[in-house]
């Protein structure tokens, strides 16, 4: 009787093991299509989004990029797409494509690019980048491309990043270095002055444009906080540092390109 029971309970747990197995393997086949069915659906979304650049259909690569974020914000590429997305952003911005950011503008007599600058709240520098200008020599009845969508500035202490936005759309971010001591001043600025090659004014004198003691780099974009602001710098490895007496410094190349973007005016919001 003793042997029967034991028998009979063994044979209960096996088929209770079995069932367990049965159910596992299930569960993992699911599991293992789901990530077979994910990495089809990236690797064709990517190779998708890879054809469009190729073609110069940069809106619609854009586009496939921000589907991949969306869409995959757990996998670990999707810091990389995000960046690919952003740099797709400054293609278009510095091209003569229309986007829903902008408008196609006929000069008219009296215009200059100043004027039409001013009058849509950009630069001078973004409209001949993105119409391939060579010169500020405009004629009327030419069409040309105008950013008309507001940028605005978010400097993230914390992370040691610029964002430059559009209309609340990140644009692209930037590794930045910040005020040592947490010495950069929170809350919301504007730019007030915008300087090519500036001098550094310091106690004890002006150190010239192009000095190797010069700090400001090739590019100064003052904040309405007197001896605030943006600037350039050479040395790369103090990036993503707070290393600065509270200004906010970019790499040369950075600081060219944002002065390029932003009018006098753009807001500038700094956060812990």
């Amino acid at each position: 009787m003793v042997n029967k029971r034991l028998l009979l309970i063994i044979c209960i747990i096996s088929l209770l093991l079995i069932v367990l197995i049965v159910l596992n393997i299930r569960k993992f086949n699911k599991h293992f299509r789901g990530i077979l069915g994910k990495s089809a659906a990236v690797s064709s979304l990517l190779a998708e989004a890879k054809k469009l650049e190729t073609e110069q259909d940069l809106l619609a690569a854009k586009g496939v990029y921000q589907k991949l974020v969306n869409e995959f914000p757990n996998l670990r590429e999707v810091s990389d797409w995000q960046k690919q997305s952003e740099e797709i952003n400054i293609k278009l911005l510095f091209s003569p494509i229309i986007t829903p950011k902008s408008i196609e503008y006929e000069i008219k007599a009296g215009d200059s690019l100043e004027k039409i600058a001013r009058d849509h709240k950009t630069t001078v520098e973004l409209i001949m980048k993105s119409n391939n200008l060579k010169g500020d020599k405009v004629f009327p009845g030419k069409k040309i491309k105008v950013w008309t969508a507001p940028f605005s500035i978010v400097v993230d202490k914390s992370q040691n990043t610029l964002i430059l936005k559009s209309d609340e759309e990140i644009i692209k971010t930037y590794i930045v270095s910040t005020g040592a001591n947490n010495s950069t001043p929170v809350g919301a600025f504007k730019i007030i002055e915008k300087i090519v090659n500036p001098p550094w004014y310091k106690p004890g004198g002006v150190i010239p444009p192009g000095s190797p003691e010069n700090v400001l780099g090739s590019r100064w974009l003052g904040l309405d906080k007197e001896g605030y602001g943006i600037h350039g710098n050479k040395e790369l490895q103090s990036l993503g540092k707070q290393v600065t007496a509270g200004c906010v410094r970019m790499s040369n190349s950075d600081v060219e390109e944002l002065y390029s973007i932003v009018p006098r005016g753009t807001e500038v919001t700094i956060v812990d």
